[in-house]
Parts: C-alpha cells; sequence; structure tokens
C-alpha cells in the first residue's frame, strides 16, 4: 500500500481521537475545572487542534507544502534575522531584546510543525509492523505504543511550549509584530523569497493569532487552567495508552 495512502488513513484516524478526546460531557466528569471553561471553549480547542495542528485531507496538502517552508527557517534562521536586524524600527522599539523574540517566535512555529513530526512516526510504525488502514482508535493507539517514549515526551514538551508561548501577551504581541513585518519586507523582495515561503509565514502568523484568540475568551487565571487541562488531558491519554 502506498506511503501516501497510509498516511492519509493515519491523520483520518488521529483526526477522530482528537474528536473523541474532547467531547465536553465525558471530560467534565473527569476534571474538575471551573463553569467558565463550557463547552463552548472545550470545541474552540478541538476546532483549534483539528485546523491547525491535524488538519483534514483538503487543508493538508497547502498547510504542508507551506510549513515546510518553515523548517527551512528553524534550521537556517539567519535568512530571517538579518531582516529583521536591518530594520531600525524593530531595533528602537525592542532593543538588545530583539533576537530574544524572534528565537521565541521561531519556537512557536517549531512547536506546531512537531504534529507532522508525530504523524509521519506512526506511518514509519504502521509499515514496519504491517497495520493496516482503515485506522480505529484502538490501532492507532497501538501504534502509539510502538513508538520510542523520548519522542512523544519531546511532541508533548513541543504542545506545552506553544501554549505557554502565546499564554504571554506580551511576547506573543511581539513575536506577531515581527512576523507581520518579516511578510512586509518578504514581499518586497519576491526575487530573494517564494511565494510559498510568504505564505509559510502568514499561516504561521494565522495560527498564533487564532491561538492568543482562543486563550483571550478566558480571564488570566481561567487560561493557566485551560492549559493545565489540556496538557493533562494529552499526559493521561499517553499515561493510559502505555499502562494497558
Amino acid at each position: 500500500m502506498p506511503k501516501e495512502t497510509i498516511l492519509n488513513e493515519i491523520i483520518i484516524g488521529y483526526r477522530n481521537l482528537i474528536k473523541d478526546r474532547y467531547q465536553y460531557h465525558l471530560l467534565k466528569k473527569k476534571y474538575d475545572f471551573p463553569d467558565t471553561i463550557n463547552q463552548d471553549i472545550v470545541n474552540d480547542i478541538k476546532n483549534y487542534f483539528l485546523t491547525y495542528v491535524y488538519p483534514d485531507l483538503e487543508k493538508r496538502a497547502t498547510l504542508n507544502e507551506a510549513f515546510s517552508t518553515l523548517d527551512d527557517f528553524i534550521k537556517h534562521p539567519e535568512k530571517l534575522l538579518n531582516l529583521v536586524l536591518d530594520s531600525f524600527q524593530l531595533i528602537f522599539t525592542h532593543g538588545k531584546h530583539l533576537p530574544k523574540i524572534f528565537n521565541a517566535g521561531l519556537k512557536a512555529m517549531k512547536s506546531f510543525r512537531g504534529a507532522t513530526k508525530f504523524e509521519s512516526a506512526l506511518v514509519t510504525k504502521a509499515i514496519q509492523k504491517k497495520i493496516e488502514p482503515p485506522y480505529s482508535t484502538e490501532k492507532i493507539n497501538a501504534l502509539i505504543q510502538f513508538l520510542p517514549y523520548k519522542e512523544i515526551e519531546e511532541f508533548m514538551k513541543n504542545t506545552e511550549t506553544f501554549f505557554n508561548i502565546i499564554y504571554d501577551k506580551e511576547l506573543v504581541e511581539k513575536i506577531k509584530e515581527i512576523i507581520a513585518f518579516l511578510i512586509s519586507k518578504m514581499k518586497k523582495k519576491q526575487k530573494v523569497f517564494s511565494k510559498k515561503e510568504i505564505i509559510g509565514l502568514e499561516l504561521a502568523l494565522e495560527t498564533i493569532t487564532k491561538g492568543e484568540e482562543m486563550l483571550n475568551k478566558l480571564n488570566q487565571k481561567d487560561q493557566e487552567i485551560l492549559i493545565d487541562f489540556v496538557l493533562q488531558i494529552e499526559k493521561d491519554h499517553i499515561h493510559k495508552i502505555f499502562s494497558k
């Protein structure tokens, strides 16, 4: 069976797993969270994951093509950093903190790219273990069991890093400012930067912005509770798989 077919089937299976995991009525019985974190908020989290972290097959090709350009930026940050350091406006505004803000932005991009790596690892295990589609919840969980725990911990850490970045209002506003600046500069240098690279940064900006908007529906204390709540759900799911 072609690798691409297996990947598509795993994407479908993992999306179903997310839908099952974030059912409000089940979570409410298991976790003690305030009434402010209601069904709408839980649906927001679920839809955010399904839109930006584990998108459907129709959107996946577009996102993967665009986000693949972010990998190059993450590996070679100097390509973008040089644009940032050439800006008198940004240097004047952020001074010596500019490289730190820039690196935080790269960390955010790296964290939501981690999901692709995780899915690819599941595909590899499916091929090695000859586990064929369709991929039910049970099959997806079985594939996760075959992964080295270190890889899963890295994926979990990426999720935590991303939420902690978008929780920091001051930092996230600076990151958005820098990404918007980079997009503007790149559009003026289209002989140097491809349209695909520009779209990649635009999608990164959208992902960060939508995550921030989701958190901003809650007060600061409930944002902390929500982040802890999401991380606990993910950790509990992994613990349940490996304790079988």
